[in-house]
This record gives C-alpha cells, structure tokens and sequence, in this order.
C-alpha cells in the first residue's frame, strides 16, 4: 500500500498587536502555552514546545501532512486569543480585555540535527529578551534564514 510520509519541523514566531506586553503574568503564560500544544495537537501538528514572553510566542512544532502552515498561525491564534479573553483578565489586566495578535508570522524550518537547539533557545526566552527586543530577534530570524522583506510591511 502506497503511503505519503513526511516530518517537517517548523519553528513559528509571531507577536502580540503593536508588541503590547500584554502576556504579563507567568501564570498566564505558562497555561497559554499548554492551551496551545493542544490546539496543536488537534491539527496533528504535535507541538515539541511553546513558549512565550510578554509580547510574543513561539512554537516549534511538527508539520501534518493534510495542514498548512498558515492554517497553524491561523487555529492558533485565533483559538489562543478567545480563550485569553475568556479567562475574566479584566479583574487583573486591561490590556488583555483587548488582547489581539499581530496579524503576520515567520515560520522556519528545522533540521533534526538543530531540534535540541531551538527547543533550548525557545525555554531562554526571558533571559534572551532582557538583551534584545522582538522586533530585532524577528528580523534576526528573517535575515539568518534570508527571507526578504520590506519593514514597512513586517510591523502592524
């Protein structure tokens, strides 16, 4: 019987809206990214970690056949954001009564032999950004992984 297989490993970076640091508390933090492998895992797109910061995720993870990148950033954040909403932040934290990601991602394939690597980058997030903003680790990626772009277009 014939079979298509595959393994395609996908580091996925995007922000919140303007880089509001919105994702303030660790607590929150710690149950957005839970939330998220599981969304996820609903696309059969297993997660191998996600983590984030106050103003962004990322999310590396193993590509399903049947689903699109785009539809990943998509179920994501769309799911991720309702359910932030959902969780009464009012009480504690007014901007996540307005909490919305930035509309754009950057996603970028990983070898099997970087797995160890971006996992570990991915767990020193904290420490990482006390030395450098998103928008810099962003366009970082982008030129590490020669992406052209336009900064006009790159921020919303």
């Amino acid at each position: 019987m014939p079979q298509s297989l595959s393994k395609i490993l996908i580091h996925m970076t995007f922000s919140t809206k303007d880089r509001v640091r919105a994702i303030a508390y660790p607590e929150v933090r710690q149950a957005l990214n839970a939330y998220a492998g599981g969304i996820l895992r609903n696309l059969k797109c297993p997660s191998i970690i996600v983590g984030s910061v106050t103003d962004h995720m990322h999310i590396l993870y193993l590509q399903a056949r049947t689903v699109s990148t785009s539809e990943v950033a998509e179920a994501v954040k769309k799911e991720t954001s309702r359910w932030i909403k959902d969780q009464k932040p009012e009480v504690r934290d007014p901007y996540l009564v307005k909490f919305a990601w930035q509309n754009g991602y950057a996603a970028f394939s990983v070898s099997e032999s970087n797995v160890e690597a971006v996992k570990a980058y991915i767990e020193r997030q904290e420490e990482h950004h006390k030395r450098m903003t998103f928008q810099e680790e962003y366009r970082g990626f982008l030129v590490k992984h020669g992406v052209a772009f336009d900064e006009q277009y790159v921020w919303d």
